[in-house]
C-alpha cells in the first residue's frame, strides 16, 4: 500500500482479480498500454485502482479488435475513442468486403470442383479493380468489332456501353457471375463466336439501312413466333410458311437467314447477357429462347427440303 493509503497491486494480484493472465498483463505493460504507477523496493511493477479501470478499457478495446498501438493512444489520451473507432470501422468494412469475396470464390471452387490453378485464376479475377474489369470488357468488344464498319450502329453502341458494375459489397452470386463472365470474354473460342455473329450482322448491310433495324427484326421475330406457338402451329407445319414470309419476305434466301440466326443463337451468347445482368444485380431478362428455336426449326425444315 502507498503512503497515502491507496492500494497497490502486483501483476499477479491484478491477474487474480480480473481473470487475465500474468503474461497478458505484462505484455500490455511492456508495450506501454498499461504502465505501472511505481515499483516495489524489489523492483516489481505495481498498479493502482486507476490501473484496474484502465485495464478494463484495454480489454474492451482489444476484444473489439483494435491493435495495441491504437489502444495505447486511447488510454494515454493521445487520441479519442470516437476517432479511433471510426478508423477501425473503415478497416473492418474493407476486411468484411474482402471476406465476402473470399467466401464467394471458395463457394465457387467447391461447387465447380476446381483445381488449384483454376482457384488461383478465380481469386485474381474476383479481386480486380473496377478499372481492370472495364479494360477486360473493352478489350473483348474491340476485338469483336475490329474492322467491321457496316455493323448496325445500334448493336455496336449497346455492346460498347455495357456496364459491368460489381458493387463494393458483392453477393456470392455476383462474384460468381463476374468470374464466369471474365473467363468467358477472355476465351478465344467465345470471342470467335461473337465475332462471327457480328460479321453476319454486317454482311450485306447497305449504307441506307436504318440504324436499329437488326434490333427491330428480332423484336418482330419474337412477336410472330410467339403468336404462332400460341396458335399451336408447329415449325414444320404448312401454316408456318406465311409466318416466315411475314417475317423475312417470301423471296428472301432462307438459308442465309438461318445461318445468320444460328450465328447469334447459341447458349453462350445468351449466357453472356445473363451474366452481365447478374453482375449488375438485376434479374436476367427472358431471352425468348423458345421463339428463336421455333423460327430456327421452321427455317431448317424448309432449307433441308
Amino acid at each position: 500500500m502507498s503512503e497515502d493509503g491507496t492500494a497497490l497491486f502486483t501483476i499477479g494480484e491484478l491477474a487474480r482479480a480480473t481473470g487475465l493472465t500474468v503474461r497478458t498483463i505484462r505484455y500490455w505493460s511492456d508495450e506501454g498500454a498499461l504502465p505501472p504507477v511505481t515499483r516495489s523496493t524489489g523492483g516489481y511493477r505495481l498498479y493502482d485502482a486507476g490501473s484496474v479501470a484502465r485495464m478494463e478499457l484495454i480489454r474492451t478495446l482489444r476484444e473489439l479488435g483494435l491493435g495495441l498501438d491504437d489502444v495505447r493512444k486511447v488510454v494515454s489520451g493521445e487520441q479519442d475513442i470516437a476517432s479511433v473507432a471510426a478508423t477501425h470501422v473503415a478497416a473492418l468494412d474493407a476486411q468484411i468486403r474482402s471476406l465476402k469475396v473470399t467466401r464467394a470464390v471458395l463457394s465457387t471452387v467447391a461447387r465447380r470442383g476446381s483445381t488449384a490453378e483454376e482457384m488461383t485464376l478465380m481469386n485474381k479475377l474476383a479481386r480486380l479493380s473496377a478499372a481492370e474489369r472495364r479494360r477486360i470488357m473493352e478489350a473483348f468488344v474491340e476485338e469483336v468489332f475490329d474492322g467491321l464498319d457496316t455493323v448496325d450502329p445500334d448493336i455496336k453502341h449497346r455492346m460498347r456501353h455495357v456496364t459491368v458494375d460489381l458493387p463494393d459489397e458483392p453477393t456470392p452470386q455476383q462474384v460468381d457471375a463476374w468470374v464466369e463472365l471474365a473467363e468467358m470474354v477472355q476465351d478465344p473460342d467465345f470471342r470467335a463466336r461473337m465475332r462471327e455473329m457480328v460479321e453476319f450482322n454486317a454482311r450485306d448491310r447497305g449504307s441506307d439501312t436504318p440504324e436499329g433495324a437488326s434490333m427491330w427484326f428480332f423484336k418482330r421475330l419474337v412477336e410472330l413466333a410467339e403468336q404462332a406457338r400460341q396458335q399451336g402451329i408447329a415449325p414444320d407445319a404448312p401454316e408456318a410458311e406465311p409466318v416466315l414470309d411475314e417475317l423475312i419476305g417470301p423471296d428472301t434466301d432462307k438459308a442465309a437467314v438461318l445461318a445468320r440466326l444460328e450465328a447469334g443463337f447459341h447458349a453462350q451468347a445468351n449466357r453472356y447477357r445473363e451474366l452481365i445482368a447478374l453482375v449488375n444485380g438485376r434479374d436476367p431478362k427472358p431471352r425468348h429462347a423458345e421463339e428463336f428455336a421455333w423460327v430456327v426449326a421452321a427455317l431448317r425444315h424448309r432449307v433441308a427440303r
